[in-house]
């Protein structure tokens, strides 16, 4: 099956996160953003590239800092002499997979000229609309801990974003196994790509036909319409979460083998969906009252069909 080769493939760098694995490849067979957010030195970038690598398509990446310009992402129009035209000069968003490293380094100026790529696949300029690839996405990373200097991504961008994902330590033993990996040379050096780009177009083309039912459809709403409600949420879940985890659980479920989604799979990209699109209270946040556990509340409070 494509998803367990690129899963297996993925594996052969990033060690012991599975789950972590198979959560960035839903979101590429949904057509889904990454944001990858934890410590340093966990291996964002590294699932960022073996993700870009194991799929035989262009990569591009971008190294946010303070003085990036959105021109520098999007591209602009330069004045040619010789045909006394401006000629559009396409950035390193014109690509198929694109890691923006260290994300909210990047000044909100040029955090903003990722959202119409984000969310409508195109870019414009001068008036002139650009097409994106089919198979553009953004895997970007941030670091939540050093932030001096950063500047946090806004609710409108955290919103485009299709998951956050953190990886986290290794345990014991696979340190270990990332220790012997790396003796002499780094294995995504030599990662091959196991899908080409029509496979995982193919493959989006069937997430699609996964069924939901009306009654997994309602269990979705009930839940986004329970964040809204929530007396310690400042803000809920918007209409463009409740369409992602809808995705996410039809992209689960093909990822898993089924033909329908089930309440389960809707609870399991709950977290990953949802998570960085609420907001605390300051009161409840005060009384150390997060995203995560509210959430929770909710996924508990919310009866599933039967």
């Amino acid at each position: 099956m494509l998803a367990t080769s690129l899963i297996d493939n993925i594996e052969k760098v990033v060690i012991g996160k599975r789950t972590v694995v198979e959560l960035a490849i839903v979101a590429l067979l949904c057509r889904g953003h990454i944001l990858l957010e934890d410590v340093p030195g966990t291996g964002k970038t590294t699932l960022a590239r073996a993700l870009a690598r194991s799929v035989a398509a262009d990569m591009k990446r971008l190294q946010c800092t303070p003085d990036l310009l959105p021109s520098d992402i999007t591209g602009v129009a330069i004045y040619n002499q010789k045909s006394s035209e401006f000629e559009f000069r396409p950035g390193p968003v014109f690509t198929n997979l694109l890691l923006a490293d260290e994300i909210n380094r990047a000044t909100p100026r040029a955090q903003s000229a990722l959202l119409e790529c984000m969310e409508e696949f195109h870019v414009t300029s001068d008036g002139v609309t650009h097409e994106l690839p089919k198979l553009f996405m953004v895997l970007a990373t941030q670091n939540p801990i050093d932030m001096a200097g950063t500047h946090p991504l806004p609710e409108a961008q955290l919103d485009r974003f299709f998951v956050r994902l953190s990886i986290g330590y290794p345990s014991l033993s696979e340190e270990l196994s990332i220790l012997s990996a790396q003796a002499r040379e780094h294995p995504i050096d030599r990662l091959p790509a196991v899908i080409s780009e029509s496979a995982v177009l193919a493959a989006r083309e069937q997430v699609k036909e996964i069924h939901l039912s009306r009654e997994v459809a309602d269990y979705i709403v009930r839940i986004s319409d329970a964040t809204r409600r929530h007396p310690d949420l400042r803000l809920g879940a918007s209409p463009r979460a409740t369409l992602a985890l809808a995705r996410g659980a039809r992209g689960l479920a093909y990822l898993r083998g089924r033909a329908y989604v089930t309440p389960d799979l809707v609870k399991t990209m709950a977290a990953p969906i949802l998570e960085h699109r609420l907001i605390a209270k300051p009161k409840a946040a005060a009384l150390g009252r997060s995203a995560h556990a509210i959430l929770g509340e909710v996924l508990d409070q919310v009866a599933p069909p039967v």
